[in-house]
């Protein structure tokens, strides 16, 4: 598809939220971010001692009746609570004008990879103990996935395209992507966007551990989420919510918003490969990039930066590398590679959201995030990954990559405005 350069149709930017375990907020998030600094530590919210992987990137200093009131908070998951929050974060970042907008024209699409997994597994205990009336008439609407979209039209009025999708580690871009469609289509005015996860419970991480896929290096937290490391051994999960004001640009200039960027891209695919591993040569990978650059119309050598979705798996990093060094050729030489992921650890749904933002504010500021923890770069890799240390660049437009088990693919690309 040849898109038109014009800005009839054009998304832009112009309101940030993030819940990470790196920080409460975009700020704090971002400054950890540029510094490399994990928020990975050894999980308190349960005990894990009977697990084999016992860190996380666990968001230790939200306290949910700073966002909302004390029934709002017990009625919903955490998952929810963290997308209220960012939520909030967003839209008064975005100066809406809430009262003053129609709410006709605003839409949310905010998904997730599970939903409500601890108010699941809680309530379970309690059906088994003390019966079927105990259960909470709260439960259903606290656990489904559409209720994080759903909470945020409630407290705000919105009454545009409200829904979640559920596209495992994909799902903060599958947001982002459908919500650019719905803006252009002229659906909306106003969409927030991105992802939420709250996963971190015995059942969410037993689950992971029988999958083979987390690191087990308990006694160094820190430097477990390693990207591209020769040693890296598995992923950090980590728990959190991304979300950004999408808006139509005559709209966003008519109330006279600050525009951080332009989404101008979005590619999606599926690997048709396997239920968690990934195509060795990352052939669904190259196709969402192919297609997101395409939808922007944009050569490859105008993307300065890429946020990776490198979990810190021996396939996944490496399939990876191979579809950015076929999509971008010898571009892919000058281009810097970054994962977030090292200081985050793995957001499960809520990555894409929270990479949008990081990949929105590189390409704002003109700083790229390094990736922490890269001591020996695994010689396959093949690319500049900006180890280490934060990197100030300059670039024209920025690509977010995030890929999930079930083999789908989506992929992000955001541009100067």
């Amino acid at each position: 598809m040849n898109r038109r350069r014009n800005d009839e149709d054009a998304v832009v930017v112009t309101g940030l939220g993030l819940v990470s375990p790196v920080g409460v907020g975009v700020r704090e998030s971002w400054e950890a971010a540029l510094a490399g600094r994990s928020g990975v530590k050894p999980i308190t919210r349960f005990d894990a001692s009977p697990l084999p992987t016992r860190i996380a990137g666990e968001v230790r200093d939200f306290r949910p009746h700073e966002w909302m009131d004390a029934r709002e908070a017990r009625r919903n998951d955490r998952f929810i609570q963290f997308a209220l929050a960012a939520a909030e974060m967003a839209v008064r970042d975005a100066g809406l004008d809430v009262p003053r907008t129609d709410p006709t024209r605003v839409g949310v699409v905010v998904g997730t990879g599970m939903g409500g997994l601890s108010t699941i597994e809680e309530t379970h205990d309690v059906l088994r103990s003390r019966g079927y009336r105990r259960v909470s008439p709260f439960f259903v609407p606290s656990v489904i996935a559409n209720l994080a979209p759903g909470q945020i039209s409630l407290r705000y009025g919105f009454q545009g395209p409200n829904f979640a999708p559920v596209s495992a580690c994909a799902t903060g871009n599958h947001s982002l992507g459908e919500a650019l469609l719905l803006l252009e289509r002229g659906l909306a005015d106003v969409i927030i966007a991105g992802g939420a996860e709250a996963t971190l419970s015995p059942l969410g991480l037993a689950g992971f551990v029988a999958s083979r896929a987390m690191t087990e290096r308990n006694d160094d937290p820190a430097r477990a989420s390693r990207p591209f490391d020769r040693s890296r051994d598995g992923f950090v999960p980590a728990e959190g919510a991304g979300l950004l004001v999408l808006e139509r640009l005559d709209h966003a200039r008519r109330r006279g918003a600050r525009i951080y960027a332009r989404l101008s891209g979005y590619g999606a695919s599926a690997d048709a490969h396997h239920v968690t591993a990934p195509a060795p040569d990352g052939q669904g990978a190259q196709r969402a990039m192919r297609m997101a650059l395409e939808m922007a119309g944009l050569a490859p050598e105008r993307v300065g930066y890429l946020n990776a979705h490198a979990t810190s798996t021996a396939l996944g990093d490496l399939a990876e590398a191979r579809a950015i060094r076929a999509v971008f050729g010898a571009h892919a030489a000058r281009l810097a590679v970054s994962s977030t992921k090292s200081v985050t650890g793995h957001m499960l749904g809520a990555a894409g959201g929270a990479e949008a933002v990081f990949s929105v504010l590189a390409l704002h500021t003109g700083w790229l995030p390094p990736t922490a923890n890269v001591e020996d770069l695994d010689p396959e890799i093949g690319l500049d990954v900006v180890p280490k240390v934060a990197r100030e660049r300059s670039a024209d437009a920025v690509m977010s990559n995030g890929f999930g088990f079930g083999g789908t693919n989506a992929t992000l690309v955001f541009e100067k405005i």
